[in-house]
């Protein structure tokens, strides 16, 4: 039977997991991290910017564990040391010996907390709104990580407080985003994966200190929307100011979706910086 649903690209194992991932492109290897939001798939974050990126790079797209079509672990403890050991053996699954990254939200942390543990592999990474700094969890990533019992009209009340202007979000992006979140399997491995009495304590463990930014010996790129309400933007701005090679780009009228409010700008200056390699 021919696969007609968009999400589902190839398939290789990692960790013992049949990964699920979208490929394009040739030339320097750069994998794009999705985030941690209810329903989200790598095609979900990046099906629009990786065929952009493809024109320049190969651009590898998973999905991490206990998301998407990626098999589920029924003993997975979805902690960030088991996420990066994730990571780390699917770029070995692929024969990669040194990537780049560009991770949105978790997938910044996850790529922080990867250049951390395995410096020689990791050539330079982009981050968009990354939790990689400790931070007070703000009220409308408490209502994200909260999300279960799902509905239709509940996934578009939480897609409105990614963006700053709630008219982009589309009935395919809704219906895309509520039908993953409610498969069987995922739907209770994300509610079981950021219970409320642990969700400081997460964003406390996904951050680095100082210190650890000032270890960081490759070129990093934040991104951040202006008027996110999600992360805070002075989490961009502290691990910029504590790497030595990075530069930080801020945009105003943007919430926490840039590759969806700001798309070209977003691209371009991907583009930008990936090309210096």
């Amino acid at each position: 039977m021919v696969n007609t649903n968009p999400e589902i690209g190839r398939s290789v194992q990692a960790m013992g997991l049949a990964t699920n991932y979208h490929e394009m492109g040739e030339g320097h290897s750069i994998i794009l991290l999705h985030g941690s939001g209810p329903g989200v798939s790598a095609w979900a974050n990046w099906g629009r910017t990786l065929p952009r990126l493809a024109e320049h790079f190969r651009v590898i797209a998973p999905d991490l564990a206990g998301y998407g079509h990626t098999q589920l672990d029924p003993d997975a403890d979805y902690t960030m040391a088991y996420w990066v050991e994730h990571l780390r053996n699917f770029i070995d699954a692929l024969k990669l010996d040194k990537v780049s990254f560009v991770g949105n939200s978790f997938g910044g942390a996850l790529a922080t907390n990867f250049n951390l543990q395995f410096p020689d592999r990791v050539e330079r990474a982009a981050v968009m709104a990354g939790p990689v700094c400790a931070f007070d969890v703000t009220p409308s990533l408490h209502k994200a990580w909260g999300y279960s019992n799902p509905t239709p009209a509940l996934m578009r009340e939480l897609m409105t407080i990614f963006a700053y202007d709630p008219s982009i979000i589309s009935d395919e992006l809704v219906h895309l985003r509520y039908e993953a979140s409610n498969r069987s399997g995922y739907r209770e491995a994300y509610e079981a994966m950021f219970p409320l009495s642990k969700r400081q304590a997460i964003i406390d463990d996904w951050g680095l200190s100082d210190e650890q930014f000032q270890s960081f010996g490759n070129e990093w790129l934040f991104l951040h929307g202006l008027n996110d309400s999600i992360v805070p933007v002075e989490v961009s701005l502290r691990a910029a100011r504590n790497i030595t090679r990075s530069q930080a780009r801020f945009f105003n009228r943007c919430g926490h979706w840039i590759m969806v409010e700001q798309a070209d700008r977003f691209c371009r200056a991907l583009i930008e910086f990936f090309s210096e390699i």
